[in-house]
């Protein structure tokens, strides 16, 4: 039987060895949860949010255990990991709230019938494939929505991550969760196009690479199965003429280095106008210099190393492939010596199309700053990429900052002088090569749930 073993991307060594689970023990997972769908899709939105409350308390009592495991797991900074726990807290908070009301029968007038419902039913188990660089919050982000929706929840979780994605099944349970509602399958990817192809599987829901959505949409449409994906992207932040660039900077910095560099909403092309360029470079560059890389479990690390060496080896090409047609190394560009999966906050300038820098997704603490004739010119560079889920905008002018996001940014997310990572009252998603569907904000709770007409004639 094929195992998967956890590695401590800090240190190199191995944590724990798991059994990955065969066809027909996924298959009798899937029965299980599907059996448990049954019981749960009849209690009463009140209820739910209960137990989808009682998660969130459960998250918050196996807080320090859970962080500990994913620092170790995937070399997230400690306090990234704690703060991690609470938002998936906030979220369970935040659903139990809102999703009675979200999710209640809307009274219709339709001219056909005395009378309409529209009411939402739950569509029965979703399965979601997930990553590694948020193990709890990626999980939860889905998990609880489509749980108050009234669905059954299967994760396959990155293997990277296996011992969270176990743990966090566990919190659930304690959390109040009934039996078998919400499963982890440790499984390989055959299986996991099986599990897509089953018939009690009527939703898929996946978080990756624009690669790997294109593969699991197409097993999904071959059978006819809504689909949710949140996938890469290259997100650009403009620096305009009127910007505040110590702030620029700092906000800048963040939204490059924020969890060593491996987030999906990232900023990752810095496009600054001529007018400020090199001042903000400076500055830009002062601050990745005196960036502290260290264990991820003392609290004065500023980053800790990325997740696994082989993804240390691929940023490492893409930075030697965009130097080599054309791009320059402001600080940082090489793998350091020694033990763990460290690499240095790195700024690349001369970026252009042609080079990973430019049209890919570097996934690690690289920034790629580009420079931009005007404002306009920085907009129109901006949107120069096959992605689209989010961006920023640094500027003195709020309202033409907002103008600029509403109406010219071609984007799911945008931030202005600031960086953020996800709120429950926000929805979430992008557009173009980064995926489809939302999550967060009232949306995600829609996204595997039927809406149901009822026409109602007289008596």
């Amino acid at each position: 039987m094929s195992t998967i073993t956890t590695v401590n991307p800090a240190t190199g060594e191995n944590i724990e060895t798991y059994e990955q689970l065969s066809k027909e023990d996924a298959f009798a997972k899937v029965d299980a949860c599907h059996k448990a769908f049954t019981e749960w899709k009849l209690k009463s939105l009140d209820d739910r949010a209960k137990v989808i409350k009682g998660i969130g308390q459960s998250l918050r009592d196996n807080k320090e255990e859970l962080a500990q495991l994913m620092t170790r797991e995937v070399g997230k900074l400690i306090g990234d990991s704690r703060d991690e726990i609470e938002l998936c807290a906030g979220i369970c908070d935040y659903t139990a709230a809102t999703g009675p009301k979200e999710l209640a029968d809307e009274q219709r007038d339709p001219s056909n019938a005395a009378r309409g419902i529209v009411t939402y039913s739950p569509i029965g188990v979703v399965y979601g494939i997930q990553p590694w660089n948020f193990p709890a919050y990626q999980v939860i982000r889905y998990a609880i929505a489509s749980l108050m929706a009234g669905n059954g929840v299967l994760l396959k979780h990155s293997s990277l991550c296996t011992g969270s994605g176990l743990m966090i099944e566990k919190i659930f349970r304690e959390g109040g969760l009934p039996a078998n509602l919400f499963t982890v399958l440790v499984i390989d990817h055959d299986v996991s196009d099986e599990i897509i192809a089953h018939d009690k599987v009527p939703g898929v829901t996946l978080t990756g690479s624009d690669g790997a959505g294109r593969h699991v949409a197409e097993k999904a449409a071959k059978v006819i199965k809504p689909t949710v994906l949140e996938l890469g992207s290259n997100d650009a932040y403009m620096v305009l003429e009127d910007a505040d660039l110590d702030k620029a900077a700092q906000v800048c910095a963040q939204a490059r280095l924020y969890n060593n560099g491996q987030t999906c909403i990232n900023g990752k092309r810095f496009i600054v106008t001529d007018k400020v360029y090199d001042a903000f470079l400076e500055k830009f560059v002062a601050r990745f210099e005196g960036v502290k890389l260290g264990d991820p479990a003392d609290e004065d690390s500023d980053m800790g190393p990325m997740s696994s060496a082989d993804l240390r080896g691929d940023l490492q090409e893409q930075v030697d492939k965009s130097v080599s047609n054309g791009a320059k190394i402001a600080c940082g560009g090489s793998i350091p010596d020694g033990p763990g999966a460290y690499y240095p906050a790195t700024v690349l300038t001369d970026v252009a199309p042609g080079q990973p820098a430019y049209d890919d997704e570097l996934f690690g603490p690289v920034a790629s700053v580009i420079r931009a004739k005007d404002d306009g010119d920085a907009m129109r560079l901006a949107n120069d990429s096959r992605y689209g889920l989010g961006g920023g905008i640094l500027c003195g002018d709020t309202d033409r900052a907002i103008e600029l996001a509403s109406k010219h940014f071609d984007t799911g997310m945008v931030y202005i002088n600031t960086y953020g990572v996800a709120d429950p009252s926000m929805p979430f998603g992008g557009v173009k090569n980064s995926g489809y569907g939302r999550e967060h904000g009232g949306f995600g709770i829609k996204e595997f749930a039927n809406a149901k007409s009822i026409f109602v004639g007289a008596a």
